[in-house]
């Protein structure tokens, strides 16, 4: 499993803060978010010459008191111990996927950064026309940190929308705790 091991379980952090644009209210806001994480292992996924393994995971964040939540994803986070390459896929239910990446990344990494662009050669997004026409992603990064019984990301959407004349930041960032 690789630096994947110490993702695997259930998790919930508290202390989320997201960064974004509110339509609703036409302007930037911090929110504080709750999140709640489940991390499965499975593999070996052999692919040819190729053996990977992974985590097959559901996200779910929640501002305040909301009922609902506010954001959801599923995906995989995959290892291939040959090159060091880690790789999260998920689809967020607006229309948007993402393959985020990196290669060589050791076995033993408290710390790693994955990334991805639209229209990258290696990894990538990908949306649906709306995004494209009001809030089309440009690029993709997050930081992962594991420790003993926590792990935390930050990670940084670039956005490119029509209510700002450059790039928008998206950020969001979260602690989660072995639940």
């Amino acid at each position: 499993m690789g630096p994947l091991a110490a993702l695997i379980g259930d998790w919930q952090g508290e202390g989320g803060l997201d960064t974004a644009f509110s339509h609703s209210k036409q302007k930037v806001l911090d929110t504080p978010f709750s999140e709640k994480v489940a991390m499965k292992p499975f593999g070996p996924v052999d692919n040819g010459r190729q053996h990977l393994y992974g985590l097959d995971y559901k996200t779910a964040m929640w501002r305040g008191d909301e009922e609902d939540p506010f954001h959801t994803e599923v995906g995989y986070w995959l290892w291939d111990a040959a090159t060091g390459e880690v790789l999260r896929g998920f689809v967020v239910p607006r229309g948007i996927t993402v393959l985020a990446g990196a290669i060589g990344v050791a076995a033993d990494a408290t710390e790693f950064t994955l990334s991805a662009t639209t229209g990258g050669e290696l990894y990538s997004i990908a949306e649906n026309q709306y995004l494209r026409a009001n809030a089309s992603t440009v690029s993709y990064e997050v930081t992962i940190t594991s420790g003993d019984d926590t792990w935390s990301y930050h990670e940084t959407t670039m956005l490119r929308m029509k209510e700002f004349p450059e790039l928008f930041p998206h950020v969001d960032h979260n602690t989660l705790t072995r639940a």
